[in-house]
């Protein structure tokens, strides 16, 4: 199938998209990297009137590394913050991340932040944004605002965001000096959408956990963090009580079946997809030391 027909605008400025936004209502939709959109149109599940074209607006395509965070612009793609050094060095979560999401042809095109607008729960970096607790910067008619990711996700492809405003960038958050992190997912083949879905954030001191913090991909309605603190802190890193951390994690979740997996083989699967990035986390397997 083909896209229903739509008027393309192609603004120049931030002010110039939120322009055309304000103009068009939910009539509209913005137009980045498109990877989740177009073929959304061209199934004609989505037939909006009019596509803001944001790729001509100057200064969103930088990457911004400072001690708080990591500032990701609203058209960096995702392969440019996969091979960002800068970024992967300050939170390496990112890179264990973004390398998960579809293939690499996807990655070329696909933003960041799109990916956080489309608010898919099979998305990597949605629970990337919870788990870094990033705050996404929001331009509209009214001004601009910050909205913490733990507060943007009202559910499945839906958020906070008002039919006239657009996220210019996302803040990820830079995490202690010697946390470690780890990303895992499983999918029927390689670059679908996760059936399941872990990222893993480990605080340690000396070889003793301090704190620990999870976040799911496919297996909660909207991506949220499940504090593992109280199950791991004082756990040495070589013997980590993986059977309580399993008993969490499948308390948690909370997955739908479809025809591509129940409810209670996602809900195994995140389980051990947690315990295992625990245990090569603890390892420092994935070289995740931020």
């Amino acid at each position: 199938m083909k896209a229903a027909p739509f008027v393309h605008h192609a603004p120049r400025t931030v002010e110039e998209a939120v322009a055309v936004l304000t103009q068009v209502g939910h009539d509209g939709k913005v137009l980045a990297g498109g990877q989740s959109l177009v073929p959304v149109l061209n199934m004609r599940l989505a037939s909006p009137g009019h596509l803001v074209d944001i790729n001509g607006v100057a200064g969103l395509d930088t990457v911004e590394v400072t001690p708080e965070h990591v500032r990701v612009g609203a058209l960096v793609r995702h392969a440019g913050l996969e091979r960002h050094d800068g970024a992967a060095a300050a939170l390496p979560l990112l890179r264990q991340a973004v390398r998960h999401v579809a293939h690499p042809a996807i990655r070329t095109r696909g933003t960041t932040v799109g990916s956080l607008a489309h608010a898919d729960p099979a998305g990597e970096m949605p629970a990337v944004a919870v788990l870094t607790g990033a705050v996404l910067e929001v331009a509209g008619p009214r001004g601009t605002r910050e909205v913490a990711a733990d507060g943007f996700f009202l559910g499945p492809l839906e958020t906070v965001l008002e039919a006239d405003e657009l996220v210019v960038a996302v803040r990820f958050g830079r995490l202690p000096a010697g946390t470690r992190t780890g990303f895992a997912e499983s999918a029927r083949r390689s670059g679908d959408y996760a059936l399941a879905g872990v990222a893993i954030a480990v605080s340690t001191d000396g070889d003793t956990v301090t704190g620990a913090r999870a976040a799911f991909v496919s297996v909660t309605p909207v991506p949220d963090v499940l504090d593992l603190t109280s199950v791991l802190a004082g756990a040495r890193l070589g013997t980590l009580p993986l059977d309580a951390v399993t008993e969490a994690v499948r308390a948690h979740v909370d997955p739908e079946s479809d025809i591509h997996a129940g409810a209670d083989y996602r809900r195994m699967l995140a389980a051990e997809l947690t315990v295992r990035t625990l245990v090569s986390t603890a390892a420092g397997a994935q070289e995740g030391a931020a």
